[in-house]
């Protein structure tokens, strides 16, 4: 058994190291685990994205286990090396993330004796084809629970034939202290040549298809015709497989009329501020579990308009601290947006409800005292076992054995 004071070899398991929200929740929990008790490490399948030179400049180990398919034989090697390296490392805890960290770390982990495996799975698999989802479901059987960000995961989980008593729900936690300077609305609009008057609507979103920024804009579109002070950002930058979708958005604020009132941030490192000094911050996505942006903007203290999607409804309340709308219904976003910007002391009354909110449910600190008495309690009730691994009593994908080996048992 692993004591309590024991310090505790972490590793953290995820397909890439992009600015996305599964990332982005990864690293915020890593920043703040005991450094007395967890050494921590990471594994990605691409070395890709500016998380990675965060992970160099602290120190912590990062390996890169690359291949093309999980149908290829280099995914079968990899796996095995990823074995073999966590056995022979004494790693104690390995924690994957979403589809492609899952179904490439939890198999071989498990394989290789390590005492505590988790997964993760932070949406509802809009993404994910029907064998992806059969592969990820099997592939989490092997792990001693799944941790979810929402209860709407949990249950969509639950539906696809998930067993829940192994299913955590730990919501997304968001550090406070970023979002704690004072708001600078007009050194904002002064950086994007605008006047100290204009109104702003903001979005902070990676620029995905589902995150329903082709009806952003058509709303903003409404909106600009009745607010003519009204300008509308959009902050993050699309996915590197995706990069064509920042043209297509522009294309369409120009069919729409409203090319010269949008403005494409860009991947920007100061979203607090950003969104500090908005009007109003919107979350029009069309499908999501728990949004970091939706959580971002509520700690910012912005006024929110949120689609009622997947755990949005569990951060926020409809009239209390945000105002709800359908998903895809255009007329409904702008009017949700027309009626915050018409009523400034509305707007400000539900800023300030959301980011208590935020103080009240999803602290980062209570994120990180949940994770750690998790795994905790997961090391107290699982046995170390040191022993030969399974994978090496089969000499799968291991070095050629003696002649000594091939003989004796």
């Amino acid at each position: 058994m692993t004591p309590p004071t024991a310090r505790v070899r972490l590793l953290n398991v995820v397909a890439t190291l992009m600015c996305g929200g599964t990332e982005g929740q990864m690293m915020t929990l890593c920043r703040s685990l005991d450094a007395k008790r967890f050494d921590l490490e990471f594994a990605c399948l691409r070395r890709i994205g500016p998380f990675v030179k965060e992970i160099e400049d602290r120190g912590f180990p990062l390996t890169e286990y690359c291949f093309s398919s999980f149908r290829s034989v280099s995914s079968l090697r990899q796996q095995m090396k990823f074995a073999r390296y966590v056995s022979r490392q004494g790693v104690d805890i390995v924690h994957s993330y979403s589809f492609y960290g899952n179904v490439f770390a939890i198999p071989p982990a498990r394989l290789a004796g390590t005492p505590v495996v988790i997964a993760s799975i932070r949406d509802l698999g809009l993404y994910l084809t029907p064998l992806q989802r059969r592969v990820q479901r099997y592939a989490c059987r092997f792990a001693d629970c799944v941790v979810v960000n929402a209860e709407a995961v949990k249950t969509w989980l639950v539906s696809e034939g998930y067993d829940a008593s192994r299913i955590v729900v730990i919501r997304n936690g968001v550090d406070l202290t970023r979002f704690s300077g004072p708001a600078q609305p007009d050194r904002i609009r002064q950086e994007f040549g605008l006047p100290p008057g204009v109104r702003l609507v903001a979005v902070a979103s990676r620029l995905s298809r589902m995150k329903g920024l082709e009806q952003f804009l058509e709303a903003a579109a409404v909106v600009g015709r009745r607010s003519t002070d009204t300008r509308f950002l959009i902050i993050g930058e699309p996915p590197p497989f995706d990069l064509g979708y920042l043209d297509e958005l522009k294309s369409l604020a120009d069919r729409l009329g409203i090319g010269d009132r949008v403005i494409f941030t860009g991947l920007r490192s100061d979203v607090p501020t950003l969104l500090a000094g908005v009007d109003v911050a919107v979350m029009p996505s069309l499908n999501e579990a728990l949004s970091n942006a939706l959580l971002e903007s509520m700690a910012a203290g912005a006024a929110v308009v949120a689609t009622r999607v997947g755990g949005t409804p569990e951060a926020l309340v409809d009239g209390e601290n945000g105002l709800l709308v359908p998903p895809d219904d255009v007329g409904a976003l702008a009017g949700a947006v027309t009626r915050l910007l018409d009523a400034p002391e509305l707007a400000a009354r539900l800023g300030r409800a959301a980011r208590q909110s935020i103080a009240d449910r999803f602290s980062i600190e209570r994120m990180v005292e949940t994770t750690e008495s998790l795994y905790s309690d997961l090391l107290a009730r699982t046995a170390k076992k040191r022993g030969r691994p399974l994978f090496e009593r089969l000499r799968v994908f291991s070095r050629k054995p003696t002649w000594s080996e091939q003989i004796l048992p």
